[in-house]
């Protein structure tokens, strides 16, 4: 995308990853707590903005968000 609004706007992310994932090892008894964190995701509900771009003409909006998806 940012290659398709060039120097002349800005690109905002509008997502975030904030929900950690942890995953026990394999073999592993019951109640022994939580497991190490592997990873983190975004919880992403329908109707939520996850780009945002000012500074450009629409078409070239539609434009660079429809080649990312």
């Amino acid at each position: 995308m940012t290659r398709n609004v060039h120097h002349g706007g800005k690109l905002w992310v509008r997502i975030f990853p904030g929900e950690p994932v942890t995953v026990r090892p394999t073999e592993t008894r019951m109640g022994s707590r939580k497991g190490s964190l592997e990873y983190w995701v975004a919880v992403v509900k329908p109707d939520i903005i996850l780009y945002e771009m000012s500074g450009v003409a629409e078409n070239i909006a539609r434009k660079a968000i429809s080649i990312t998806v």
